[in-house]
């Protein structure tokens, strides 16, 4: 049987990351994927794929430059699936030999198959091809990612109705489509589409969406998301949805009312991809979304030895946070240090436009009872802005003033998942508002919004 120090089920970012800083300080590291080639969810139906398509959509759509030749710019007529999937094969394909290179070079061993523990410190591997082996190690690390929640009595067929895997194999582009959830993968497919000139409908049971960002962006993003044609019906839920015999589906709400569209996409959660791991042979116990507890510092299951990170342990479900996990799980796991994480990072949703954010929300602000004031900047306030053709789009930030430190960085528009990490490295080096007073901003960028926004606030406080 062979034996390792360190044996990592699954190779998304957090196992990618845990097996190489495992190998660096020198221990013999396994990686088993269930997959045909290696990355995971977050290279083969989540992060990068639903990414791509995003930058192949606004591309080829002419969507960046509708601000200077209209709502009807094209920059290719008659766009179909295949001139999306073009693309993304193509970046797959790149972020796979990258990664394979990475293990090759630090030595880090993969096997193809299903893993399934036998016992505590032993596992099963079932290949494509029936063949079974038998690993070993010392200490084990669970990535396995999480899949799509499927409800039981909705018609999931791949072709009509489909979850968030499934839409990224669309033979054809449909004139309307219907999404289900408002979260992250929600919004963030329903933008794409429609960029895409797709009718959209987003439909959420709670009374808003993406209730962790800061309210005063989600009423400006909702704003442009109506203004563009979308249809959000929020605050009531589904009752029934049916393939209608022609084409296309029916969905009812229980407020009577009826949406039909070509096409449905189900975005509403998933689920941890623990169901065939055997965890009950090694003691892990599971909650009713299939994700598992760990030790918030050391990532460590209930089971010595046993670690788990990423999107399988719930919050924040992002391929940032879980590289830095996996890193330090395997620091742990072998006794060296690791620096906690950290207590703000910056959360992007790649929606059309973007959104990114960091640090407390004027909600939170006001819920501890903080002394503070805002400033905000509009992109159309820039010279770059109105170089890119740019109506839309914000930064707020949020400033103590007590203490004139920055607090909440908050942005909505092009080039936010970029832009917001000059307003984390203030945040967490304890940065006030006179660092954006008082330093000089390349001209013209989106980034001289930092200056707009913070002598914004500065007007509006004592001095």
């Amino acid at each position: 049987m062979d034996h390792h120090d360190l044996i990592v089920i699954g190779s998304g970012p957090a196992g990618r990351r845990a097996a190489i800083q495992a190998a660096k300080l020198g221990k013999s590291v396994c990686v088993v994927e269930k997959g045909r080639r290696v990355g995971g969810v977050s290279v083969h139906t989540g992060t990068i794929p639903s990414k791509t398509l995003r930058e192949t959509a606004l591309n080829l759509s002419g969507w960046r430059e509708r601000g200077f030749y209209g709502r009807a710019y094209r920059v290719k007529e008659n766009l179909s699936a295949d001139d999306l999937r073009e693309r993304l094969h193509i970046t797959l394909n790149h972020e796979v030999e990258v990664l394979e290179h990475q293990f090759a070079r630090n030595h880090v061993d993969t096997i193809k198959g299903e893993a399934r523990f036998i016992e505590e410190k032993k596992i099963s591997v079932h290949g494509e091809d029936g063949e079974i082996s038998e690993l070993a190690a010392d200490k084990f690390l669970l990535t396995v990612g999480t899949k799509p929640f499927r409800p039981k009595d909705y018609p999931f067929d791949g072709k009509t109705f489909l979850d968030s895997d499934e839409i990224l194999d669309l033979v054809n582009l449909p004139r309307s489509i219907a999404i289900i959830g408002a979260g992250v993968i929600g919004v963030e497919y329903a933008t794409i589409f429609n960029a895409l000139d797709v009718h959209v409908t987003l439909i959420e049971p709670r009374d808003s969406m993406l209730d962790f960002v800061d309210k005063e962006l989600i009423s400006d993003f909702t704003y442009q998301l109506r203004d563009r044609g979308m249809i959000l019906r929020f605050g009531k839920k589904v009752e029934k949805v049916k393939k209608l015999d022609g084409a296309g589906c029916q969905i009812d709400m229980e407020d009577g009312r009826s949406i039909k569209s070509d096409m449905v996409l189900f975005a509403a959660g998933r689920m941890g991809a623990t169901d065939s791991l055997g965890l009950e042979n090694c003691g892990i116990e599971c909650d009713h979304r299939g994700r598992i507890s760990v030790n918030a510092n050391t990532f460590e299951t209930s089971v010595n030895g046993i670690y788990a990170a990423g999107d399988v342990i719930g919050f924040p479900s992002l391929a940032s946070t879980s590289m830095e996990q996996g890193r330090i799980a395997a620091c742990h796991a072998f006794g060296e240090k690791a620096h906690e994480p950290p207590e703000y990072f910056p959360y992007g949703i790649y929606a059309v436009p973007e959104i990114s954010t960091i640090g407390m929300t004027e909600e939170e602000v006001n819920e501890r009872n903080i002394p503070y004031e805002c400033g905000i900047a509009r992109f159309r306030e820039t010279s770059r802005g109105h170089i890119m053709g740019l109506e839309t789009g914000m930064l707020k930030m949020i400033f103590s003033l007590k203490t004139r430190r920055l607090l909440g960085c908050h942005i909505v528009g092009e080039g936010a998942t970029e832009l917001i990490h000059v307003g984390q490295a203030v945040i967490n080096l304890g940065g006030t508002l006179e660092y954006f007073v008082e330093n000089t901003f390349n001209y013209p960028t989106l980034a001289e919004a930092y200056k707009i926004a913070a002598l914004d606030a500065w007007n509006k406080m004592p001095h």
